[in-house]
């Protein structure tokens, strides 16, 4: 496969542009929270933790790697690499961002006249959970999926706006502001096993339809369209009597690309939210463990067997 992707071209497959956008994002993030952090409302306060600088870098490293390299281009040519581009940038790069950046620089987004009440609306646990797993539902349906696909300006505004919803949904429950952290460990373990059963009819259309249900992946037209979102105008048009269509990129039928990409974001919604369930759970056990047979005020913890 990776022989014929190479006919598209580097721009195409790398995204150079993006890469730069990304590589700034990199540098603001150091500057901001680095050497110059007294100048954006961070005088006094500890550079991020080598913690949360891999966190925050490490979600660069997964936004370009879903959005700039090739697997965006694949994205457009087979369901299964969409589906997995969706999973990262809506499920996982989300919670990397929110643990990477510091509290106090939180603070200087978040407390803003606009930001905050605009926030603390949005992140109500019922509005967050229907807000994003209803935008995510919507965007899969057919007719909405394949318009997104037909113009740059669709794609990208349909896109940001699932990504903001993403960023509300997680925010109860990995929020590092006290003042959004309003659920109870119980409270968020519901809350998570919720949006697990809300984003389950979007796989299962996938999974369960019997025939192709993009365009934009099974009629030659519309996939070619939909590849002008990624790739130059002037290779796509030298390439439209060449290329013959998706299947030409993937030893799978449309439909099983279709099923298999469907599993695949069900299998990475369900590790990710198990992961941060399991988080969530341990630390309210040990908690209430604590509670139930506390150590003796006088204890030594190293004489603790």
């Amino acid at each position: 496969m990776w022989l014929e992707l190479q006919i598209f071209g580097f721009r195409a497959l790398w995204s150079p542009y993006y890469l730069l956008f990304v590589l700034a994002l990199a540098l603001i993030y150091y500057m901001m929270t680095g050497p110059y952090r007294h100048k954006f409302g961070g005088k006094g306060e500890a550079k991020p933790s080598g913690k949360q600088q891999f966190f925050f870098y490490g979600g660069l490293v997964l936004l370009y790697a879903v959005k700039g390299a090739p697997v965006d281009l694949l994205s457009h040519i087979m369901l299964t690499a969409h589906m997995i581009q969706m999973a990262i940038y809506y499920i996982i790069f989300p919670i990397f961002i929110i643990k990477g950046i510091p509290v106090w620089l939180w603070q200087k987004i978040i407390y803003r006249p606009v930001v905050k009440p605009v926030l603390k609306f949005f992140s109500i646990p019922l509005i967050s959970l229907l807000l994003f797993n209803t935008l995510f539902s919507f965007y899969h349906l057919p007719a909405i999926f394949d318009f997104a696909k037909e113009s740059q300006v669709a794609h990208t505004s349909i896109s940001l706006i699932i990504l903001v919803a993403a960023f509300i949904v997680w925010w109860p429950i990995l929020s590092p502001l006290q003042e959004f952290d309003r659920m109870t460990p119980l409270a968020k373990i519901f809350y998570i096993f919720a949006n697990g059963v809300l984003i389950t009819p979007a796989c299962a259309l996938i999974i369960f339809a019997d025939t192709p249900v993009y365009a934009a992946y099974s009629q030659d037209g519309a996939w070619l369209q939909a590849l002008a979102l990624c790739v130059p105008p002037d290779v796509l048009q030298g390439l439209s009597s060449v290329i013959s269509g998706p299947e030409m990129f993937s030893p799978m039928s449309t439909l099983e690309d279709q099923q298999l990409g469907g599993i695949i974001m069900k299998i990475m919604q369900e590790i990710t939210y198990g992961t941060i369930l399991a988080r969530v759970f341990f630390k309210w056990f040990n908690t209430e463990s604590l509670k139930v047979d506390p150590l003796p005020a006088n204890a030594n913890p190293s004489e603790q067997g």
